[in-house]
């Protein structure tokens, strides 16, 4: 198993430190600044023998050095900065993301590709489309992030501990993005049988904004550990094969009604990729929002062909 990880920013990094740590592959951590991929590469072997695995990872700026990768995830290009929406990252990442995808394919053949980079809808998408692979094989971390946030925000207003909460959140990654009310339990019931209407609208209200509250903390740069974390659940379940249910971004075929764009949906993924797409019974509203979301994405998809 080999996998390599595209950006070796605080993002990609830290995904190079969970995959290596958990054992699970051999990592390429490749970055357009070949000594920051080396330094950190080297950083991560320095604590094999702490940590206790036997794996390797090498840092480089030649991808040459990622061939025959089995998984590829993408996370470079420019991080959002304070009061920037993701949307404006779409001119700046487009042209980052198809270079980085058409630069790996010269030396994978069949790769599963993840990524990370955003707007991560419509960078899935040009990753999808400038790979030339099935669509099964590529998609974007999205919902289990944004799903992990909402737990949080139940949790805490709750005032009770994570187990037992399960979130779950659709659509984009970003403004339009659609917690899904009417599938979130908590021990088993639904959120809307445990909570007020005020609540949860607040819940969602702050899982929404989850992303620039901590990019206005943080002042530079986004969130990593959270990302990579979901990163790091969607490659436990290809690598073991496992077919866990997961919102990722995923590319649909007339699925919820909606076709020939990538949104964030649950789905099962196993070691071929995304094995099958979960459709869920949503409220009428819920309804509504997913295709609002799907409108989102599908503009600024044609406004990058036009």
């Amino acid at each position: 198993m080999k996998i390599s990880v595209i950006g070796a920013g605080n993002v990609g990094a830290t995904c190079a430190m969970r995959i290596l740590e958990a054992g699970f592959a051999d990592i390429t951590l490749l970055d357009i600044e070949e000594s920051i991929a080396k330094g950190k590469a080297e950083d991560l072997m320095d604590a094999a023998s702490l940590i206790g695995h036997g794996r390797q990872i090498i840092g480089t700026s030649d991808y040459k050095d990622t061939e025959k990768s089995d998984i590829v995830v993408i996370t470079a290009g420019f991080a959002r900065k304070p009061g920037m929406t993701r949307e404006e990252l779409l001119s700046k990442n487009s042209s980052v993301v198809k270079g980085v995808t058409a630069n790996l394919m010269k030396f994978s053949k069949n790769p599963i590709i993840i990524v990370v980079t955003n707007p991560l809808d419509i960078m899935t998408y040009i990753a999808y489309k400038e790979s030339g692979l099935d669509s099964k094989r590529v998609m974007g971390m999205a919902g289990c992030l944004d799903s992990s946030r909402m737990n949080l925000m139940v949790s805490r207003k709750m005032k009770r501990p994570l187990g037992g909460i399960e979130m779950l959140v659709l659509g984009t990654h970003g403004e339009t993005m659609v917690p899904a009310a009417s599938q979130s339990e908590v021990d088993g019931k639904g959120l809307q049988e445990i909570l007020p209407t005020d609540d949860i609208k607040e819940i969602v209200k702050r899982t929404k904004s989850r992303g620039a509250e901590i990019v206005s903390y943080l002042g530079k740069g986004s969130a990593y550990y959270a990302p990579s974390a979901g990163v790091f659940r969607m490659i436990k379940s290809i690598v073991d094969d496992k077919n866990e249910i997961l919102p990722c971004s995923c590319m649909l075929n007339g699925e919820y009604g909606i076709d020939g764009i990538y949104l964030g949906v649950p789905a099962k993924l196993g070691k071929d990729g995304i094995t099958e797409i979960v459709e869920l019974k949503l409220d009428k509203g819920e309804e509504e929002l997913l295709e609002a979301s799907s409108e989102a994405v599908r503009t600024q998809i044609q406004s990058l062909t036009n």
